[in-house]
């Protein structure tokens, strides 16, 4: 098949505001990073809860509660704090939790932290999710939980001094593992604590969402880092996950492979690699926008509305932060302008687009930050990050400033704040 016909002069910002879809309605609308209210169709009134959860929708513990406040559709409010490991901590919150902690939240006034403890008293007000966590079933799954975190933990986590003792942490994880497909098969069905509508389909209950904050991350890291397909080899969690994305809820929280592997190191105390051809197989199509297909999701483009094509979702992301994006980027001003806009060209018509010369370190240092759902979903990720990836190629093979491990300071919200005000966030 010959090569397309590469592109000289990319869209202009006024051609590409054309493109750009409705954005959806972030209140009423899907789950979403963006919003700082949910109603789920009551009034204002009832809203008796503030959840204070991470900037950058990576903090595991938050995304428990988030889901948990989704899926039973309780009208609350959100407040976003920045975590240490990507800027300072906003004072106002040091005030009213001075440990820092994430989550935290205020249930008619009364201010609670720590996410099974939220949970608990959500529950206690609101009725369980499916099944209590006090049920007896349900604690042995959070035991279990907890069990195959240790697991994960020490194998990632710590520097295996043999290959005899890296074999061997590998196969205590996968064995907690199999217990926890042990007991997705007793429940026959997709879930390990279901619920059912009126019509018989089964849900995400209490235990699910309890596990799915860490076995993302850990289906994430274990590729990355160890080479690990933990699909393949464990059937049941990965029909799991597949039930999982099928749920627009789920989606609307869920992180990728490329955002877990490089948050994940300074909030951990580091991850440490096990050279083998799978591994770095894996972590070169995470760290070059390629991504991992199925690995990641089994959710495809093509089971997106129209109007919610990742290419569109992506483009109006963009479009909205254009001018902080060129600002912060080591291109900076009209230099950075005409790549950009030529990686948007290439995304969404299907044809390379010559970028200028010198601009494939700041495309790269772009490709490099997109966070994954704070600033778009999976799939539109995807499709940003390989644009910028095949774009910069017809530049050079320079890459950006490499990633830190010890901080995320790059990802410091302050300079977008202007852009993500309560006026924005709550239309």
């Amino acid at each position: 098949m010959p090569n397309k016909e590469i592109i000289k002069d990319p869209l202009s910002w006024s051609e590409l505001s054309r493109l750009i879809p409705k954005e959806s309605n972030r209140i009423e609308g899907p789950t979403n990073s963006y919003a700082l209210l949910r109603l789920f169709g009551q009034p204002k009134t009832n809203v008796r809860i503030t959840l204070y959860r991470d900037n950058h929708a990576w903090c595991p513990y938050c995304q428990k509660v988030w889901l948990w406040l989704e899926w039973k559709q309780i009208p609350y409010k959100i407040k976003k704090v920045t975590m240490r490991c990507y800027g300072k901590k906003e004072s106002w919150y040091l005030k009213k939790v001075p440990s820092g902690m994430l989550p935290a939240l205020e249930l008619d006034n009364q201010l609670i932290t720590e996410s099974d403890q939220i949970l608990i008293a959500l529950e206690n007000t609101f009725g369980p999710l499916g099944s209590s966590l006090k049920k007896p079933k349900v604690l042995e799954l959070r035991i279990l939980e907890r069990k195959l975190f240790r697991a994960w933990c020490i194998w990632l986590c710590q520097p295996a001094l043999t290959a005899a003792q890296e074999k061997k942490r590998k196969d205590i994880f996968q064995s907690v593992a199999r217990e926890m497909e042990n007991n997705i098969q007793i429940s026959n069905t997709p879930w390990l604590d279901p619920i059912f509508d009126d019509s018989g389909n089964s849900l995400p209950g209490s235990a699910d969402v309890i596990f799915i904050p860490y076995l993302e991350r850990m289906n994430a890291s274990l590729a990355y880092y160890k080479g690990l397909n933990l699909r393949e080899e464990h059937p049941m969690i990965n029909q799991w996950f597949n039930a999982l994305e099928a749920l627009e809820v789920y989606r609307g929280t869920q992180g990728d492979f490329h955002t877990h592997a490089h948050d994940l190191p300074p909030q951990m105390g580091g991850c440490w690699f096990n050279a083998n051809s799978m591994q770095k197989q894996f972590s070169e199509a995470v760290d070059c926008g390629e991504g991992l297909n199925e690995m990641e999701s089994h959710f495809s483009k093509q089971q997106q509305p129209q109007n919610q094509k990742p290419e569109a979702i992506a483009l109006l992301r963009v479009f909205k932060h254009r001018h902080n994006l060129i600002e912060v980027n080591p291109l900076k001003g009209t230099l950075f302008d005409q790549p950009l806009r030529a990686s948007l060209t290439r995304m969404l018509l299907g044809q390379p687009c010559a970028p200028n010369k010198g601009s494939a370190l700041g495309l790269r240092y772009l490709r490099d930050r997109i966070s994954v759902p704070r600033d778009m979903p999976l799939l539109a990720a995807r499709e940003l990050r390989q644009a910028l990836e095949e774009t910069a190629k017809l530049d050079s093979a320079k890459q950006g400033p490499s990633l830190e491990t010890r901080n995320r300071f790059d990802q410091d919200p302050e300079p977008f704040s202007k852009e993500t005000s309560n006026s924005i966030e709550y239309s």
